[in-house]
């Protein structure tokens, strides 16, 4: 099916809006009432557990069933988890075999770290990716002890160098599946642009004494911290999973009082700002996961815009479910004037290493260039935020893979 064969943009928008809110709720409390969508609505539901990263929760917590197309998803989709969960597990051994030999250390960050502790029954959380933290100076050792894996640089940013298997087959368009190439990456250090500020935690997240193979974060709250700051680098960008949220929710619970503490930093105090968006978003929808005076800690030290606009922002608005293209997306995270003229001077005018940058990484998902927007020039994409309302690339090729897929292959 092609995009001019997909109904009419304001009508996937709403389906998003509308099962997107729906799942997220079904999480939080699921409930016994299957709900009374149409047959599209189930489709875009499909798409939208892939986007958010939920599909395999879904089968462990729903309490009602849908449509037979709905059921055998969910099914296949926890097999497929299940399946690709012991593919990262022996892949994260043998780095830390050949870490270990080599005389590399390196941090397994988010998921391979939250995957180490088990807070989630094995086969739920779906992994693309093992992210892994080196010291600057170990970056080239690193890189080899990757390439012997079998994988080879896929691309090269400011913030990762992405290596990609040298021999995988063809990523399915959406969903989780064993035979989706798993990538590598590599972060010498962690950041994010909130919107252009540069918040760095790496110093943070190394243990005290990192020794060769994989190394657990310095602490819980040190986890916490970078699943925080990555939550807010995605709701800055829109970019957000409701797996995220979820996952907060479930590490929130899990805090002592000494881990939020440590969370909320005491010298200097104003280098928290960030962190309570996404803490009370979790809080939001999983009520009891954020004890209220810590909320309340961190809203003091979040400046007052910023706290006011993610009172009430919806999971769709600031996640992979947003069909629209913003033009200055996540403005309110600027604390000043200056940055926010800083941001809409960076979304204007980028620089070729930016460009470069995001070149490189859609070469990566050759699977983008089924809807034009990418390949279009800069200026192109300037009049079309201000002029029109584009689509986003990556949320229409996953409806339009969900159309194109309403049956789910039998494992």
């Amino acid at each position: 099916m092609s995009t001019r064969q997909l109904p009419a943009f304001p009508v996937i928008e709403k389906a998003l809006q509308v099962t997107t809110a729906r799942l997220a709720a079904e999480l939080a409390s699921p409930g016994t009432a299957a709900p009374a969508w149409s047959e599209f609505e189930w489709t875009v539901a499909r798409a939208v557990c892939a986007l958010q990263g939920i599909a395999a929760l879904l089968a462990t917590k729903l309490r009602w069933s849908g449509p037979d197309n709905w059921q055998e998803f969910l099914r296949e989709q926890r097999e497929q988890t299940l399946a690709c969960s012991d593919r990262i597990g022996e892949r994260l051994a043998r780095l830390h075999e050949s870490g270990r030999r080599e005389g590399l250390a390196f941090v397994a960050l988010k998921g391979s770290a939250v995957r180490e502790l088990a807070l989630h029954p094995p086969g739920v959380r779906p992994m693309g990716d093992i992210d892994l933290l080196v010291r600057p100076a170990d970056l080239d050792l690193a890189s080899a002890v990757v390439r012997s894996q079998g994988y080879h640089e896929a691309c090269a940013t400011r913030r990762h160098i992405t290596f990609m298997p040298t021999a995988s087959a063809n990523q399915r368009l959406y969903g989780e599946h064993p035979d989706n190439p798993l990538r590598i990456e590599l972060h010498p250090q962690v950041t994010e642009s909130l919107p252009v500020e540069i918040v760095d935690i790496t110093d943070s997240l190394w243990p005290p004494s990192p020794v060769p193979g994989s190394n657990p974060y310095a602490s819980f709250a040190a986890l916490m911290r970078h699943l925080l700051l990555h939550a807010a680098g995605n709701m800055r960008a829109n970019a957000l999973r409701f797996l995220q949220i979820y996952e907060i929710a479930v590490c929130a619970r899990r805090m002592t009082s000494s881990d939020w503490t440590e969370l909320l930093g005491l010298q200097p105090r104003y280098a928290s700002w960030w962190i309570y968006p996404a803490l009370s978003m979790a809080e939001r929808h999983f009520p009891g996961s954020v004890p209220g005076d810590r909320l309340e800690e961190f809203a003091t030290v979040c400046p007052s815009r910023l706290r006011s606009r993610y009172k009430n922002r919806s999971i769709y608005s600031v996640s992979w479910s947003n069909l629209r293209i913003a033009a200055l997306p996540g403005m309110e995270w600027s604390r000043s004037w200056r940055e926010t003229l800083r941001f809409v001077r960076h979304r204007a005018f980028p620089t070729r290493v930016q460009l470069d940058e995001l070149a490189n990484s859609v070469a990566t998902l050759p699977n983008l260039s089924r809807v034009r927007w990418y390949d279009s020039s800069h200026a192109e994409r300037i009049v079309r935020w201000i002029f029109g309302r584009p689509p986003r690339v990556q949320t229409l090729v996953t409806v339009q893979a969900a159309l194109e897929s309403p049956s789910p292959p039998r494992s």
